[in-house]
């Protein structure tokens, strides 16, 4: 049986948005740390849909919604904490950040991503992490961190050009 992830389906997106600012108030309350207003504003940027944001883009979104500028340094500073507290990922071939789905839990960044309508899908997939390690013990690497990114076509996409 076939799988829809939630970035391609229809779905109300509002849901996806409350459920992730919820879950970084109570993760960064538990952990002491501040999610300052800008913190927030930040991530829910990234939570607006499943499509990655580059630092520049969110800079143009808060410039919109503030009318004030906002400095690079800000922005990258905002984007570093919420990398740091596991609330967002970096997706390193698009210079890019998107909202991760389980932040708390410690695990890879592995996504796939649309070329066509830029959704890019967490893969919450161990058994690939653990391979990619078993291959990496086998040849005397040591894996220090993961990031699989790998690029093609959704579902939806890949239907719309069939």
């Amino acid at each position: 049986m076939e799988h829809t992830p939630i970035a391609c389906s229809h779905h109300d997106h509002d849901h996806c948005i409350h459920d992730a600012l919820a879950a970084a108030r109570d993760l960064c309350l538990s952990r002491g740390v501040r999610l300052t207003d800008l913190r927030l504003q930040v991530l829910e940027l990234i939570w607006q849909n499943h499509k990655p944001l580059g630092a520049y883009t969110l800079m143009e979104m808060l410039a919109k919604a503030n009318t004030r500028r906002v400095a690079p340094p800000t922005v990258y500073r905002a984007l570093d904490f919420l990398l740091e507290q596991g609330l967002i990922h970096r997706i390193n071939v698009l210079n890019a950040f998107i909202g991760c789905p389980s932040p708390g839990t410690k695990h890879q960044s592995h996504f796939l991503i649309c070329r066509a309508c830029g959704v890019a899908i967490e893969l919450d997939e161990p058994a690939l992490s653990q391979q990619i390690l078993q291959v990496a013990k086998d040849t005397g690497f040591t894996v220090e961190t993961q990031a699989l990114e790998v690029s093609g076509l959704c579902g939806n996409c890949a239907g719309a050009d069939a």
